[in-house]
């Protein structure tokens, strides 16, 4: 009998912007694999919600989380009815509540993604898990600023899913600088979202930098030309 090939998993990059231009660059890398937007990042671009959902889900192949902005289940149902005839990628983002998790129960039951946002403890990404979430999201970076230690939050969700086997991807969300990349993908987290400057940080080490123009003045010193 001959066995199936092990998937090996990767770790997602997802860009936390709703600037087109910032995404398009990202994109090119080749190394983008989705986008989150909020209501705030949303407001920062200055241009329509609905406009600019289309045209990142028009750059991305992978899920663009676009968020509902009611509080109650019912209103959340019509809003997400909405975002979701944008494009096949949306992926519906809904906040850690009552009301939200309830929304995504229906909504994954029918077969759409889901985003559930706002997690702040590993109660909360149980219950998201159980609601069929397809990404929870918890705020590494506003857990530190609350002097507790953000990572400690994706170690212990990590421990939980795998415990039981949800297929909940934890997308790291809040990421302020390359230690918190570092970190979410030594513990194993399937997705982080960063701003794109924290990206683009991922590429840069001094060493690098004095490398290439130790190389450069070697290769100038000999005179020649590979065109």
């Amino acid at each position: 009998m001959v066995s199936s090939p092990k998937v090996i998993p990767t770790m997602k990059f997802f860009a936390d912007t709703a600037e087109l231009d910032d995404i398009r660059d990202l994109a090119a890398t080749g190394l983008l694999d989705g986008v989150t937007t909020n209501p705030s990042l949303i407001a920062k671009s200055g241009r329509d919600f609905m406009e600019v959902t289309r045209e990142i889900c028009a750059i991305v192949d992978g899920p663009v989380s676009a968020e509902v902005v009611a509080l109650d289940h019912a209103t959340m149902m019509k809003e997400a009815e909405v975002l979701r005839r944008i494009a096949d990628n949306v992926c519906i983002k809904v906040p850690l509540t009552v009301d939200g998790l309830k929304t995504c129960k229906a909504l994954t039951d029918d077969g759409t993604m889901v985003n559930v946002t706002l997690c702040f403890s590993a109660n909360q990404a149980l219950l998201a898990a159980k609601a069929g979430a397809t990404f929870v999201s918890p705020f590494v970076g506003r857990h530190d600023d609350n002097g507790m230690d953000g990572m400690d939050l994706i170690r212990d969700i990590r421990l939980i899913y795998d415990n039981y086997a949800f297929e909940t991807e934890i997308l790291v969300a809040s990421v302020r600088h390359v230690v918190h990349v570092l970190e979410s993908a030594r513990i194993g987290a399937d997705v982080m979202t960063a701003p794109p400057k924290v990206i683009h940080a991922l590429f840069n080490h001094v060493l690098t930098d004095k490398g290439i123009d130790g190389f450069l003045k070697d290769w100038a010193s000999t005179g020649q030309s590979i065109l």
